[in-house]
């Protein structure tokens, strides 16, 4: 394998955006081997490359404090593509202007192509283009020799070059799946820098298994086995490269597992092979570490930590020399990016993997992870070359915290400024026109907000804020109409979350109980709670897997929120997404037979006070609401 410092390759400034990666390994996949390097790198450090790339990141550029940019790199005799804030760096090394744009896009944007000029990125592209955008700043005037390409709706300067410099730069994110002709653009850009393909799935993973084993050293390692995709691929890869005499699975039932999951997940390692795990029950020493939180942050914090003492206790019992041992994890760069783990970052939220104890751990030395430069869709590939089943590989994933982040908690008390947020919030969603519906609908429709806040991320920055609900006719029963066509609900969703500053989520109203009296209630996670959403998730993943739709679908998360008639009640949200990559996601539109199937059989369930459907797309939400 050749050296990756005389490997060709192309050269990913990370500006901070919970893109950037994604960007290296768009350009992996397309076969062209790519780096990640700061911004604030040496210029002489960068020659080697046969291109760069600015990525975006959560500052606007007239911020007071920005990512430390060395501007004699726009000085090389290298092909430059910006994006999004990498776009603004472009413009302004030439004189252009950047400032607050008149109208913010996220979500999808038309791009329409300047016919007047040709373009080296957008060779074999042809027509209008759908793209990505997330951002709400803008270029007001172009740089010195640089001409329109492309424009938007609401984004005159959404690609330009300057051919006699090599510089391009996008407003759009080419690196996310929702912009689909983005591969094309990065082969078209590697195609120009003079790249020829030079990376390929079996150098992943031979790059993997070396590194295993030269971190790993004559070190065994033990590891945590939640049971999902990524621990599982991990636990492959480790027993691979080190054999199993040297690896140690922990499954540990943390009280947040799905309904049976630990039976299930025991069952399928011994049906594969893995004879070197071991199963406990901790779930009480979990429960009481989150005894009473409310913010979903230290909630985060204080199941991870409960990971290191368990392991701790295991070491103990197990009398393991910890010279000798390794803690190893499953973890993704898509964890690592959203608690803020890269220079230039900002924290989306805090991973279990990411927590005090772990960083502490990280330091010394005594954590490996195989997986975190890679993705998830990356995962699944190798864990499929290893020979791992469909039932392991395909499974939906399931974070260490498991169905605890699905559990939002409250004191029953909206403090005050949040009751001021969501006035304002309620305000912006009366002030919004929705329209595309049928007559019916559009006279039936209500429209009000939830006295509840989820996280999103928008602009690369975390958003706490209100979800939206819409609401439809009357059909009995409790039960609520649902328009026929998802795209008109996409399209109400998306205008919503793009016009409203206190708004980052929009939902649909499907069933609420005839007579009940809903409020914000207490209610934390507890067991009592925790079983109920083990009910509700099962009725549903039970109906994905018998419809087949279970395969198609990215992930499904249920959600339990503390807003009901009574607090041992609760509401639920249906959660189903799609998404290659992790970093951008849409709700996905299941079929609406299959939808109020769901709906009723919950809706059966005697402590359900009501059904919602999320209908938001990440940005500006994000999976769960915590």
């Amino acid at each position: 394998m050749a050296n990756n410092e005389t490997r060709d390759k192309i050269v990913v400034l990370d500006f901070g955006s919970q893109y950037a990666h994604l960007i290296a390994k768009r350009f992996r996949m397309l076969g062209f081997y790519s780096e990640i390097a700061l911004p604030s790198a040496s210029a002489d450090s960068l020659k080697g490359a046969k291109g760069i790339v600015f990525s975006g990141g959560p500052a606007s550029v007239y911020d007071e404090k920005t990512p430390d940019f060395n501007s004699e790199i726009l000085n090389l005799d290298i092909p430059i593509l910006g994006l999004c804030y990498g776009h603004y760096i472009v413009q302004l090394g030439y004189g252009g202007k950047v400032g607050k744009a008149d109208v913010g896009e996220f979500g999808f944007a038309s791009l329409n192509f300047n016919k007047e000029v040709s373009c080296p990125l957008f060779k074999g592209i042809s027509g209008d283009q759908q793209v990505w955008m997330s951002h709400q700043d803008g270029v007001l005037a172009l740089g010195q020799g640089f001409e329109i390409v492309g424009s938007t709706k609401d984004c005159p300067y959404a690609a330009t070059q300057n051919l006699s410099k090599k510089r391009f730069s996008l407003q759009f994110h080419c690196e996310v799946k929702d912009t689909p002709c983005g591969n094309q653009i990065f082969e078209n850009f590697a195609s120009y820098c003079g790249m020829e393909k030079n990376w390929d799935q079996a150098t992943v993973l031979n790059t993997i298994l070396q590194n295993i084993q030269k971190d790993a050293g004559d070190k065994n390692v033990l590891l945590f086995l939640s049971g999902g995709v990524d621990s599982t691929v991990a636990f492959a890869l480790l027993n691979k490269a080190l054999g199993q005499k040297r690896v140690l699975g922990l499954h540990i039932d943390n009280g947040f597992m799905r309904k049976n999951e630990s039976a299930s997940v025991s069952s399928q390692y011994k049906k594969f092979g893995f004879e070197n795990f071991i199963a406990r029950d901790a779930s009480k020493s979990f429960l009481d570490a989150i005894k009473g939180l409310t913010d979903p942050q230290k909630k985060r914090m204080a199941v991870g930590e409960n990971f290191i003492t368990v392991r701790d206790q295991f070491v103990a019992e197990q009398k393991l020399d910890e010279n000798l041992w390794l803690l190893a994890q499953g973890t993704l760069y898509p964890d690592i990016i959203e608690s803020g783990g890269t220079k230039n970052s900002n924290t989306i939220k805090t991973h279990h993997n990411r927590v005090a104890g772990i960083q502490a751990l990280l330091a010394k030395g005594m954590i490996i992870e195989p997986l975190k430069d890679l993705y998830k869709d990356e995962v699944r590939a190798i864990g499929k070359a290893l020979g791992l089943s469909d039932e392991l590989v395909m499974r939906h994933p399931f974070p260490g915290p498991g169905l605890s982040i699905n559990v939002l908690c409250s004191d029953g008390n909206l403090p005050a400024d949040q009751k001021d947020e969501m006035q304002k919030a309620q305000e912006e969603l009366d002030a919004i026109e929705l329209t595309g519906f049928c007559d019916h609908c559009s006279q039936e429709l209500k429209k009000y907000v939830l006295p509840v806040r989820s996280v999103g991320v928008q602009g690369d920055f975390r958003t706490y804020r209100f979800p939206a609900v819409l609401k439809f006719g009357d059909e009995g029963d409790g039960f609520f109409h649902l328009p026929k066509k998802w795209e008109k609900l996409d399209a109400a969703s998306i205008q919503i979350t793009n016009s409203a500053k206190f708004i980052n989520r929009t939902i649909i109203c499907l069933y609420q109980k005839p007579g009940a009296e809903l409020s914000l209630q207490e209610g934390y996670c507890s067991k009592d709670r925790l079983d109920q959403l083990r009910e509700v998730d099962d009725i549903v993943l039970t109906a994905l897997h018998k419809s087949g739709d279970y395969q198609k679908i990215f992930q499904h998360l249920t959600i339990d929120l503390p807003y009901a008639s009574a607090n041992n009640r609760a509401s639920f949200v249906l959660r189903p997404v799609v998404s290659e990559d992790v970093m951008t996601a849409r709700f996905a539109p299941l079929p609406q037979e299959l939808v109020k199937e769901i709906v009723k059989k919950i809706a059966a369930l005697d402590f359900v006070d009501a059904i919602y459907y999320d209908l938001t797309n990440k940005p500006p939400a994000t999976f769960g609401w915590e």
